[in-house]
């Protein structure tokens, strides 16, 4: 076996096992964000996401700034997984191909 294609399908798997972790930890984390109104003076808090074309608001009540501060700091380790996922996928993608040449290449 080629060094050069045993180092690339390793670190495929690697890739493509990281991928699935970072999909699982975005699934663990609540869907939507937090959105406050203010209705009659009070501050209200709901949460927001999709479900198929319509958004959903969830209403979650008065809010403690600890809660506030919970789905805040989930919202931005979802951003940070998300942009860890489209480079996961990239590199994928570039593997894959790398490895397809080398196949190829060896006929």
């Amino acid at each position: 076996m080629n060094p050069m294609k045993g180092v690339l399908s390793e670190e495929l798997e690697n890739s493509e096992r990281l991928l699935k972790r970072y999909r699982q930890a975005i699934a663990a984390l609540p869907k939507g964000s937090l959105v406050p109104k203010k209705i009659k003076g009070g501050l209200f808090y709901y949460l927001a996401y999709r479900k198929a074309d319509k958004i959903r608001f969830d209403y979650k009540g008065k809010l403690s700034a600890r809660e506030v501060a919970d789905f805040k700091q989930a919202a931005s380790q979802k951003a940070k997984y998300r942009s860890l996922v489209a480079e996961l996928k990239k590199q994928i993608v570039f593997l894959k191909r790398a490895l397809h040449e080398r196949k190829r290449r060896a006929r």
